[in-house]
């Protein structure tokens, strides 16, 4: 396909990488991806080859910070176990002590990037009543911070030992390839809980399970995976956590958006004109 076209509209889980981009044809200028993330991407052939690279920021922040915020809630009350229960048949009824998870009011919640989709996930969770802690690489201006009721955090290791749920809104790239590692891990607190929308290579996957067997670490909600859809067994073993099919942006809704911006992106770029979602410059 990319022989001879003009336009290359890849999903996010298509590597469009360095190989790939060196034998295109010469017709080929734009790669308007259908997606926010481009780490998928060879960015550096791209620009090597002249072409311009965009993507779809924006539609997808609210159905994101959405899911985030369920496994912000359904990791400590257990949803996913009393769900299961009552499927099993084995449910006797209630009890004083059955089915005892979390409360999450009054807890501290640290964001691990407070881009667009952190800043609503913190909007979201300040109605749930929690604290919002942030590490980010650039700390947000105040009149924003006194608006989410934010507290930033300048180290990441600072903030790791401090808080109670930590979610993760970074993007995978060369300096958030395994982030929170075996040493970030430990120094979570052991009733911590830990969720990832964002992408699965950021956590190591071996130290994840490592700290949740050896009940290091309280539970996890996860939408993505290192190598997905390939999922660790050992995680799927696991009773304390919470996996959905990296389900973050599927909504028809945002679907519907993202495509619109793809369009919206070729015929600026056709007609001549900067795209509105240009992540790397080209020449026409």
């Amino acid at each position: 396909a990319m022989a001879d076209c003009d336009v290359l509209v890849p999903a996010v889980t298509d590597a469009i990488d360095a190989g790939l981009i060196a034998g295109a044809g010469p017709r080929l200028r734009l790669i308007a991806n259908f997606g926010a993330g481009v780490n998928h991407i060879d960015l550096a052939a791209a620009r090597a080859r002249r072409m311009a690279v965009t993507n779809t920021p924006g539609v997808l922040t609210e159905d994101t910070a959405d899911l985030a915020m369920a496994l912000i809630v359904a990791v400590p009350r257990r949803l996913a176990a009393g769900e299961a229960l009552v499927r099993s048949g084995e449910w006797r009824g209630w009890s004083p002590g059955g089915m005892l998870g979390h409360r999450i009011g009054g807890k501290a919640l640290g964001i691990v990037g407070m881009g667009r989709i952190g800043q609503a996930v913190a909007r979201r969770a300040r109605a749930f009543g929690l604290s919002i802690h942030y590490h980010n690489r650039h700390r947000l201006p105040p009149v924003l911070e006194a608006e989410l009721g934010a507290a930033w955090h300048p180290m990441l290791d600072e903030m790791l030992g401090a808080v109670d749920i930590v979610t993760l809104h970074t993007p995978r790239n060369a300096d958030s390839e395994n982030l929170l590692d075996a040493r970030r891990l430990a120094l979570l607190r052991p009733h911590v809980y830990l969720v990832n929308t964002s992408r699965g290579g950021i956590v190591d996957e071996d130290a994840l399970v490592e700290a949740l067997a050896a009940g290091r670490l309280a539970g996890a909600g996860l939408d993505v995976w290192r190598h997905e859809p390939a999922i660790d067994p050992r995680l799927l073993a696991l009773p304390n956590v919470v996996m959905t099919p990296h389900m973050g942006s599927a909504t028809y809704e945002g679907r519907v958006a993202s495509g619109e911006k793809v369009i919206a992106n070729i015929r600026a770029w056709a007609d001549g004109h900067r795209p509105p979602d240009q992540v790397l410059e080209g020449w026409i």
